[in-house]
């Protein structure tokens, strides 16, 4: 059956069934165009081509000027696929709002999710409303990832430059404009019929069909004042031969044909960009029930909001020249009236709604109560960017006057991806010295919190230990409640994991991770959100510094907590995700944490978390060392000193591997880190023990309790030393304690880090190894030397990481949840493996895999 988002199809339209077998026609290729004026009837035809097929689900998107923001058209597009079909399962990706874009994430997820629904329509009307914006780059992007199954309508008023050529030339694509809508002679006189009851001659509709052009508006128009006037032949004599003044000459003749008080309610009503019967009534005074039903009867131009049950809209040109009418008769009237609407939208709970009419009334006062009265609902939805949106279009005078507000936009900018213009306004509030205490200790902890978006690290530092000490000196200095976000405890929590941050990032992991703990510990984070983004935090520091049961522990935690209240498409479990991945890195496993590494980029991009894409792509790089991985982009602007010690340690390492070491640059600081562990093996391989010994002993790390990666590595370095000094007990004394040390978290990738010389050490040390000892020998070796697929199109490490899923007795539902990811996602990744293996089922796949090694040999469960 047509989805509820179809459109119900006005009582005077004509059929045309040309055109509907055109469209017909391309349902089987990707994409159909209709581009043509505003009132040529795209939408009408649209409708009817729907109904002429009754088992076809329709998900129909009335595309507004406000779905240039990606939130809005994400929550307008799931409502529309969800009343077309109930077996549509949502995304679960992260939206990419600082980008303003939905995001590649998103739209393979959704991509995945439709094609559990094939066959389905997707229809977005009014596309030019959205011209020229990322979104609509990523709705044409979407074009191309959808399944067979899926046809896309866009219908616009305007050419929207999108490079129709690949459809036209690969796809044969349906395009239907002005020419082909126009009305002949015999459709004219139909129209006209059917509006004003009576029969007109071939004469007469001949003439409306030139003077309009077959404009479908214009005929409706002419046919509506033919039935209000007293000489219908009058109308058709004086017609004008322009669209806009059609549009304003017939417009007037049929508002002058209704009632005075009908009148008065259709002019007040176009203040509303759309309206149900209750706002209809509350708007006009008067029975909004029976007002829409006549003005749907009477066909005066009001459309069904396709994704909105029980709402209406007007044409867009008749609403123009209501709204016309309307600020010349009466030039108070329309602030009035949308402040009442306001009110009304208010009191029933449409926040959003409520604050857009205001903004138009320029009530800011009001505006800036309903903002200020926004709850935690708006953070968790990741819904910010309207609340940045909603306050810039108050006047800075009107803000001034309101600090509380202007600190609320400085913390929407922050948390929605714009940080410098939140660390700017924050500044400046600070140095103006008018806040109170309270307003002091809101603006300095999440001014802290800005550490996650902004280049300037050290900067947070003294800014997260000033927000904690004037929280200490005066806990009970009254506070604005701003978003349900700003009671002392969640201040605590917000500048003590800013200031980790700030810590991990300039390179003091072992510090980083002492403040999580402590954090952890606070009341701050009984509040959900709050403790995904600490668990997430020290789950990744644990993983650097080699404790990788804790962070697998933390990390999984922070992901079920996400999971329980629907937080896995907010941008807090980004470090939980990357600390998954990091965890798989360090334990030699590298494609088992891809999924995750991807999904923790996503939502680290959806806001533009810097700092940790920098850390996302510095993992890829450890994932594949050839380049790093597809979807993970090197980010804009300066690296993190830890990213960058990190990232120039991964170059000297490859430069020994490829039989070349290089020294470090000089005046590295004299502490143990990653670029010491790589100086000290550069001058093993180039054969200078000496100078390797003199850096060991001046780079010995600090032992750290519950800390093991440092000591791996000084044990490791120590049995290659005494290996190159022929001091063979001794060597295999240090390497058998760094295995022992490393073994209990599975440690392995210092060792791979060592490189070949190491393994073969290890390899010929006494006794019986263990499977731990084996797992070090065998993946060091491999890093050495990656074993070819031997496949024409290779498996992705993301795609790798589900193919040792397959043997297992695991569903797909088991699968994601046991990933943290949709079941649209390893659907789509399911799909590419059995494509590249040439396999049609989950057996075959395995059985191929095994054949090409890229899984083992071996008895499995029957996969369920």
């Amino acid at each position: 059956m047509i989805g509820r988002a179809a459109r119900r199809i006005p009582t005077h339209a004509v059929d045309r069934p040309a055109l509907r077998a055109q469209l017909d026609a391309g349902a089987s290729a990707p994409l159909s165009l209709i581009v043509a004026p505003a009132g040529a009837g795209k939408s009408v035809l649209l409708a009817q081509w729907a109904a002429s097929h009754p088992a076809l689900p329709v998900a129909w998107v009335d595309i507004a000027p406000a779905d240039a923001d990606p939130l809005v058209l994400f929550r307008k597009l799931l409502t529309a696929i969800t009343e077309a079909s109930s077996e549509f399962r949502p995304p679960r990706a992260a939206v990419s709002t600082a980008a303003r874009r939905l995001g590649d994430p998103y739209l393979e997820d959704l991509a995945a999710g439709l094609n559990e629904i094939d066959p389905l329509v997707l229809v977005f009307d009014d596309l030019d409303r959205i011209g020229g914006t990322p979104v609509l780059t990523d709705l044409w992007r979407l074009v191309d990832m959808l399944p067979g199954g899926v046809h896309v309508v866009f219908a616009s008023r305007t050419d929207l430059q999108l490079g129709w050529s690949r459809q036209r030339v690969h796809n044969d694509l349906v395009e239907i404009r002005q020419r082909e809508l126009a009305f002949d002679d015999s459709t004219t006189s139909r129209v006209i019929s059917a509006i004003t009851g009576i029969a007109v001659s071939e004469e007469v509709a001949a003439k409306v069909t030139a003077r309009t052009e077959g404009w479908a508006v214009g005929v409706q128009l002419t046919a509506l004042s033919m039935r209000f006037a007293a000489d219908p032949d009058l109308v058709v004599a004086t017609m004008a031969e322009t669209d806009r003044l059609i549009t304003d000459y017939l417009g007037e003749e049929v508002l002058d044909g209704l009632s005075p008080r009908r009148r008065a309610a259709v002019v007040q009503l176009s203040v509303l960009d759309d309206f149900d019967a209750n706002l209809a009534g509350v708007v006009t005074g008067r029975d909004g029930e029976k007002l829409l039903t006549g003005l749907e009867r009477d066909s005066l131009f009001v459309v069904p909001v396709p994704e909105r049950a029980g709402r209406y809209r007007f044409h867009r040109l008749f609403r123009d020249l209501l709204l016309l009418r309307l600020r010349a008769h009466d030039h108070d009237a329309e602030a009035e009236l949308l402040d009442a609407a306001s009110k009304w939208l208010s009191e029933s709970g449409d926040e959003g709604g409520a604050i857009e009419y205001a903004i138009r009334a320029h009530d800011w006062e009001r505006v800036l109560d309903l903002v200020l009265g926004l709850g935690r609902d708006y953070y968790e939805s990741h819904r910010m960017g309207a609340v940045v949106r909603w306050l810039r279009e108050v006047p800075d005078r009107k803000l001034a006057e309101r600090p509380d507000a202007a600190i609320l936009l400085a913390m929407a900018e922050g948390m929605s991806g714009h940080a410098m213009h939140a660390v700017d306004r924050f500044r400046t509030l600070l140095a103006d010295g008018e806040l109170t205490p309270g307003q002091r200790q809101v603006a300095l902890a999440y001014l802290a919190a800005c550490v996650q978006f902004h280049p300037e690290t050290e900067f947070f530092v003294p800014v997260a230990r000033a927000a904690v000490s004037e929280l200490t000196l005066h806990p009970d200095a009254p506070r604005p409640d701003l978003l349900g976000l700003t009671s002392r405890s969640l201040l605590l929590t917000v500048s003590q994991v800013s200031l980790g941050r700030a810590r991990l990032l300039l390179g003091d992991i072992h510090g980083a991770r002492r403040i999580f703990e402590a954090a952890l510990r606070a009341a701050g984070t009984a509040y959900r959100p709050y403790r995904v983004h600490t668990l997430g935090a020290l789950a990744m520091a644990e993983a650097l510094t080699g404790c990788l049961v804790a962070a697998s522990e933390h990390a999984e935690e922070a992901l079920s907590l996400a999971t329980e209240d629907d937080l896995l498409v907010h941008p807090a479990p980004a470090e939980a995700y990357l600390a998954r991945a990091l965890v798989a890195v360090q334990r030699g496993e590298p494609a088992a944490g891809a999924l995750a590494l991807h999904e923790g980029a996503a939502r680290a991009l959806s806001n533009q978390r810097t700092h940790l894409l920098w850390i996302a792509w510095l993992i890829s790089h450890a994932v594949d060392p050839g380049g790093g991985l597809p979807g993970v982009e090197e980010p804009e602007g300066p690296r993190p000193a830890f990213v960058r010690d990190a990232l120039l340690a991964f170059e000297m390492r490859q430069a020994r591997s490829r039989g070349a070491p290089v020294p470090p640059p000089p005046n590295q600081p004299a502490s143990w880190s990653y670029i010491a562990f790589e100086e000290i093996a550069a001058l093993l391989a180039l054969g200078r023990p000496s100078q390797a010994r003199a850096r060991m002993t001046e780079l010995a790390p600090r032992p750290e309790p519950d800390a093991p990666l440092p000591e791996v590595e000084h044990e490791i370095l120590e049995g290659w030393l005494c290996a190159a000094g022929k001091r063979n007990p001794e060597s295999r004394a240090h390497l058998t304690a760094a295995l022992a040390l490393a073994e209990p978290e599975w440690l392995v990738q210092p060792f791979v880090r060592a490189g070949a010389a190491v393994a073969e050490l290890i390899d010929e040390l006494p006794g019986v190894g263990n499977r731990f000892r084996s797992a070090v020998v065998n993946t060091a070796r491999a890093a050495a030397a990656p074993p070819r697929q031997h496949l024409a199109e290779h498996l992705t490490t993301r795609e790798l990481e589900l193919l040792g899923y397959l043997p297992s007795r695991l569903t797909i539902p088991g699968i994601a949840a046991r990933c943290y990811v949709s079941t649209n996602t390893i659907k789509t990744h399911l799909g590419h493996i059995y494509r590249k293996l040439g396999a049609q089922n989950r057996d075959a796949a395995v059985e191929r895999a095994r054949e090409l090694g890229l899984i083992p040999v071996g008895d499995s469960a029957p996969v369920m």
